[in-house]
């Protein structure tokens, strides 16, 4: 049975969703400065996997982790992984602000690539979202007045990723619970990383060892308390709360790391949003999308 809609209830789960996001960039940004990329990923998802394994023994035990599709699990998640590493470097090239606001064209890309490979129609809506999101990037970039900072690119590859990761979730949803999707994420992204973090070990420090934990914590906190607000509101209502990541990002980029915004990338950023508001007229997100995103 579905949970009685409730602006409040979605508004307080969307608040502690943002709060991990901050975090987890905070987060990032911590552990980066200190050891390798490969090396955050596989303590995230190798902490992640024992932060997952009462809910996975609450939902059937390893039985019921199996899966009929192995392939798409392991396609989703060498996607998912580049993504995330991708993420992780540009957050140490690039201000918070320009990263959350290049990061949110994931649904924009998806669109376009859910149109090509999951049979979904092109509506004028959609389109206008798209062309909306690429201008949006542009403004932030500026080619051709700016040296492009590669920290842009990347942040933009790693977009791309997470909308081919999404597409890939939406069609395991199908047939694989949130759960068993998470469960897999973890392990294949595990295996994927061991050798890379391996290469580039070195033994963390005493005192990043809360920064670790919290990164691996908000990492799926995040996400999870996403879907909880979407039980209680549209995907029209979120999206709107969710952008507030935005601002409060450049607040945290300001009070912690001295960071300036100017009005290329507000400007920028406000033409993204526009562009997920279009895209919100096709099919609402679903809940279990987003948990195992």
């Amino acid at each position: 049975m579905a949970p009685t809609p409730s602006i409040p209830k979605a508004a307080f789960w969307m608040a502690l969703s943002i709060s991990s996001f901050l975090a987890m960039s905070v987060a990032g940004r911590a552990t980066t400065a200190e050891l390798n990329v490969f090396q955050v990923l596989e303590l995230r998802s190798v902490i992640g996997f024992f932060i997952l394994l009462p809910l996975v023994l609450t939902s059937g035990g390893f039985a019921a982790m199996r899966t009929q599709r192995p392939l798409a699990h392991i396609a989703r998640n060498v996607v998912h992984y580049t993504g995330q590493a991708a993420w992780l470097y540009a957050l140490t090239l690039i201000p918070l602000a320009v990263l959350i606001s290049i990061e949110f064209t994931t649904p924009i890309w998806t669109a376009i690539l859910a149109v090509t490979f999951l049979g979904e129609r092109l509506s004028r809506p959609k389109l206008a979202a798209v062309v909306l999101g690429l201008i949006g990037v542009v403004v932030i970039v500026r080619p051709g007045v700016d040296a492009v900072d590669p920290g842009h690119l990347v942040v933009l590859g790693a977009a791309v990723c997470f909308g081919i990761s999404l597409v890939l979730v939406k069609s395991l949803t199908r047939t694989d619970s949130v759960v068993r999707i998470i469960f897999w994420m973890l392990i294949i992204q595990s295996a994927l990383g061991l050798i890379p973090a391996l290469y580039v070990w070195r033994t963390p420090s005493l005192e990043l060892w809360p920064w670790i934990l919290l990164i691996a914590f908000t990492g799926m906190s995040s996400h999870f308390c996403m879907a909880r607000a979407l039980t209680y509101a549209d995907a029209t209502v979120i999206s709107p709360m969710d952008f507030l990541r935005v601002p409060l990002s450049a607040l945290v980029g300001w009070l912690l790391y001295h960071e300036q915004i100017d009005a290329f990338t507000a400007g920028g950023a406000l033409l993204i949003l526009m562009g997920n508001l279009l895209n919100l007229q096709r099919k609402p997100v679903q809940p279990a999308e987003v948990a195992a995103s």
